[in-house]
C-alpha cells in the first residue's frame, strides 16, 4: 500500500508517520500492494483529526476522525475503515462487481453482513417550492437534519442538511 501523508496546521513527525503506518497496515491484508490511502490530518484548537481516502475502481472508501488526541483518531479511523470494507465487500458479492483493489481471499472469505442496508419505511410527501432559506427553517422547525425540497429558483428536487460545525449545507444537482 502506498500512504500518501499530509499535515494542515500539523507538522508529520516520523513518530506519528509510523503510527499511522502500523496502525492503517493493518488494512493491507484487504488491499492490493499498489493501493493508494490518503492520509490527512489535521489540528484546531484541541481537536486533532484524521480524514483517510481510499480511492477504488468506482467506489471511494472515506472516513474522518476527531478527538482531543491524534493517536485516539487514528485507532477510530482504522475501525470505521474496516467496517466499511466487509459491507463493501458484502455488496460486491452479492452484485458480482469488480474488485479490483481487494486481494482475492478478503473478497472470497466469507463473513456475516453485521449491517445489511434494508429500507424499513417510506414515506411520500408533496414538494412544494421554496427557496433554500426557507427550507432551512422548515429544518429546523421539524427537528430533521436534512430537508427535501423544489427549489423555486431552479424548479429542481434540492436537499438541505445541517453540517456538523452547526451551519448549511446545499445539494443541488448538475445536470
Amino acid at each position: 500500500m502506498n500512504f500518501i501523508i499530509s499535515g494542515k496546521n500539523i507538522t508529520v513527525s516520523d513518530e506519528l508517520r509510523a503510527a499511522i503506518e502500523k496502525k492503517l497496515g493493518k488494512l493491507e491484508r484487504y488491499f492490493t500492494p499498489d493501493t493508494d490511502i490518503i492520509v490527512t490530518l489535521s489540528t484546531q484548537r484541541e481537536r486533532q483529526k484524521i480524514e483517510v481516502t481510499i480511492p477504488m475502481k468506482g467506489h471511494i472508501i472515506r472516513s474522518e476522525q476527531v478527538s482531543n488526541d491524534m493517536y485516539v483518531s487514528i485507532d477510530m479511523v482504522e475501525e470505521v475503515i474496516e467496517r466499511q470494507l466487509r459491507r463493501y465487500k458484502t455488496r460486491i458479492v452479492d452484485r458480482k462487481q469488480s474488485a479490483a483493489n481487494l486481494q482475492k481471499a478478503f473478497v472470497d472469505a466469507a463473513y456475516e453482513d453485521e449491517s445489511e442496508i434494508r429500507i424499513i419505511r417510506s414515506k411520500k410527501f408533496d414538494i412544494k417550492p421554496m427557496y433554500p432559506e426557507d427550507a432551512c427553517v422548515q429544518m429546523e422547525l421539524l427537528g430533521h437534519s436534512f430537508y427535501v425540497f423544489c427549489n423555486a429558483e431552479t424548479d429542481q428536487v434540492n436537499v438541505v442538511y445541517k453540517r456538523k460545525d452547526g451551519t448549511f449545507g446545499l445539494i443541488e444537482p448538475d445536470i
